[in-house]
């Protein structure tokens, strides 16, 4: 099976604007992700997918610059947008992740990636891991089946339409590791304050040429817990409600 990762990301941002080119060591904020995604040894491409709006032509040109894929597709439709991008690359399997997580983990991708073979899965998710640091793993049957079913266009949130399982094959990958084990740690860039966090951990751990691990990371934190009193009382988006069609 071929698995395709898709980087949902625009330029438009109500809380943090721009927040996907804002500068960390001298590179864009999405360049240190698409570096961290090329670490990834299951899957064999990266399609970066954006909206067809002029705001997010310079998208395009990161892309050339990594020598990624790129989708330009439905400004609010995610689901769809991600979907004819991983489609037009060939995918049977759709790796998603979103611009705005810098920090998404390699190992355990390719780790969720075995776990959805070894259960020939629809849809594989983890709720076990900081959010902005996991991914999720859909087959591309499910996501088409998926995308007729839902009523809506905005699903910039959308892995509810596929966490049915009632009618997809759904696994939640669980991680009992205490070290990596924090579902309510925030990792994701929504706020000025994440972005001084996420400075203040590459000032600590970024070595020029190097990607420093997932577990380094959460053994900064471990260590120096007043680093996330930076984002202390931000909180995640909730999902908006399903809307399917009747």
């Amino acid at each position: 099976m071929k698995y395709v990762i898709s980087i949902t990301v625009r330029m438009k941002s109500t809380r943090l604007p721009k927040k996907v080119i804002l500068k960390i060591k001298g590179k864009c904020y999405i360049d240190h992700l698409i570096e961290r995604l090329k670490l990834a040894k299951r899957p064999s491409e990266i399609v970066l997918c954006t909206s067809t709006l002029k705001e997010d032509d310079f998208l395009i040109d990161i892309t050339k610059e990594h020598k990624i894929k790129f989708f330009r597709g439905h400004p609010d439709d995610v689901m769809l947008r991600i979907y004819n991008g991983a489609k037009e690359n060939n995918a049977d399997v759709l790796v998603s992740t979103t611009g705005d997580n810098a920090f998404v983990d390699a190992v355990f991708m390719d780790k969720m990636i075995e776990f959805f073979e070894e259960n020939n899965a629809d849809y594989v998710f983890c709720d076990d891991l900081p959010i902005g640091t996991t991914s999720h793993i859909v087959r591309m049957t499910a996501i088409e089946d998926a995308i007729k079913r839902k009523d809506v266009v905005d699903t910039e949130i959308w892995g509810g339409y596929l966490n049915r399982p009632e009618i997809y094959k759904v696994f939640e990958f669980k991680v009992s590791d205490p070290l990596f084990h924090h579902p309510d740690l925030r990792l994701t860039l929504d706020y000025p304050e994440d972005y001084e966090l996420f400075k203040r951990i590459f000032d600590e751990l970024y070595k020029e040429g190097e990607i420093f691990s997932f577990k380094e990371i959460m053994t900064l934190l471990k260590n120096k817990p007043g680093l996330l009193k930076i984002i202390e009382g931000k909180e995640q988006r909730k999902a908006p409600p399903l809307k399917l069609k009747k």
